[in-house]
């Protein structure tokens, strides 16, 4: 659901905006106010048929994202014949279009966002609904239904959008390097997770120079390395991960004071930047533009190791490798961060229970299990984790779902997650726009972590807005 590692700079300089304008041949609905089933708006006062009504609809994604989209959609059409659905598929630089189209007064009814981008400017503006009044009235859905972290909210009660799956991180690795080398392949249970210290003996082992030697040998050649031990993803994706397992934050519980000053962060970043600068077991930031995709990079082992989220899953299974998933290293207990897209409901929508109803289809595991079967996405209900038959479904017996990944990254994710920085940290995009440039120094080896951190912190303090979440 996530746009991938280059889509997802999205979050620190993009916007999201969503829009639809709405076409039909029938008059609005006679109310605003949510309803037990769409079917019941729109009957044109003569408890006939409903009258036909179009909504639209944009979304970002893949091919194969979009292909289940459509059949997704036919579905709910099926189930709801009054309703037409305009799906509108924005491939390339979706913030900026729909941007435009919302300046030109072209709103959809229900669109596709992301927490880090204009989200929540929007929210601000009172441009969507707060989903939090349908929730409380709709009697098939509920907060206590779905998995953890997957709405989004203005300020507690108030929710601006509705995730359709969480995304988590985990650690992906070619399991035949692992055979070859005789080591013992990352744990896939959160109890047996590697401390960051094994994590790092482990990567030394694996990664090899042109000759053949390992990082720990004293004639290994930093410069010219053949298979790095880890590829370690640089964005706030990547490193919240291990900022939350320190017990660390972005700003202060209370809201009021920048974090990544302080130790908890401070100790993460120098440890990634001791992976590339130090241990030479991770590309930098410049060499990683060499490394292909976490597929093709373990599949031709580029690199043994690649931190990644879920999504990674469904370009592995595509893949003619053995690959495997671990549970990530740990700092002080096992975390990891949920981040994925929200659907979102605008108010200038002339039908609102109807969006609601798509927007819950569209939630429900059972539309959208192509996805969810092939690694793409995860389910939005907590009983497709906690029962057996439905956790079944989407998790064995496919490429897409290794041997590990039940304990890596679905109990984790139930039992060990923390919400995305972007649902709860106010003006994030604008704190990250000073904390990334500084952590770059960090990256290349020119900085330590705290005297980076400790340049920018008065500037940072000052984008700090507070926390959504209290």
């Amino acid at each position: 659901m996530i746009r991938g590692k280059h889509t997802i700079a999205w979050l620190l300089a993009l916007v999201l905006l969503a829009t639809v304008a709405l076409t039909g041949c029938s008059k609005p609905s006679s109310s605003n106010q949510p309803q037990s089933e769409a079917s019941q708006t729109n009957s044109g006062g003569t408890g006939g048929k409903p009258e036909s009504i179009k909504l639209r609809m944009t979304v970002w994604g893949a091919p194969d994202e979009l292909a289940a989209y459509k059949v997704a959609i036919k579905r709910f059409e099926e189930k709801f014949p009054h309703i037409k659905v305009d799906l509108q598929h924005i491939a390339a630089d979706y913030d900026t279009k729909l941007t435009t189209m919302v300046a030109g007064n072209d709103v959809p009814d229900i669109a596709m966002m992301e927490s880090g981008s204009i989200a929540f400017p929007l929210a601000e503006q009172g441009k969507f609904y707060n989903l939090q009044e349908f929730l409380d009235k709709d009697a098939t859905i509920n907060f206590d239904s779905l998995v953890p972290n997957l709405l989004y909210s203005l300020e507690p009660g108030h929710v601006i959008g509705i995730a359709p799956g969480p995304e988590t991180f985990g650690l992906f690795y070619n399991e035949d390097i692992f055979k070859e080398a005789g080591i013992a392949p990352p744990p896939s249970k959160a109890s047996e997770a590697w401390t960051w210290q094994q994590f790092v003996e482990t990567a030394k082992l694996l990664t090899i120079d042109s000759k053949g030697r390992n990082a720990n040998d004293p004639n290994f050649d930093s410069k010219n390395i053949k298979q790095y031990g880890i590829n370690f993803p640089t964005w706030w994706g990547g490193f919240s991960n291990f900022i939350y397992s320190n017990d660390g934050d972005f700003v202060s519980a209370d809201g009021t004071t920048f974090a990544l000053n302080q130790p908890e962060a401070v100790e993460v970043f120098q440890n990634i930047a001791d992976l590339m600068n130090v241990h030479h077991v991770a590309p930098s930031p410049v060499q990683s533009k060499n490394i292909p995709a976490t597929n093709v990079a373990l599949q031709t082992k580029k690199v043994a190791m690649a931190i990644d989220g879920q999504w990674a899953s469904t370009a592995l299974a595509q893949s003619n490798f053995n690959y495997n998933v671990g549970v990530l290293p740990i700092m002080k207990k096992p975390m990891t961060t949920v981040v994925c897209g929200m659907f979102s409901m605008f108010k200038s929508t002339k039908y609102p229970q109807e969006s609601w109803e798509l927007i819950k289809y569209l939630i429900d595991p059972e539309s959208s299990i192509d996805m969810i079967t092939a690694g793409t996405w995860m389910p939005a209900y907590k009983s497709w984790y906690t029962e057996s038959d439905l956790l079944s479904r989407w998790t064995d017996n496919l490429a897409s779902r290794p041997s590990g990944y039940r304990d890596a990254i679905v109990e984790v994710m139930l039992n060990s997650s923390h919400q995305t920085p972007t649902g709860y940290v106010k003006n994030f995009s604008k704190l990250m726009d000073i904390v990334s440039p500084a952590l770059d120094k960090v990256w290349l080896g020119q900085q330590s972590a705290q005297e980076a951190m400790n340049a920018i912190a008065a500037k940072a303090q000052e984008q700090v807005k507070g926390r959504r979440d209290i």
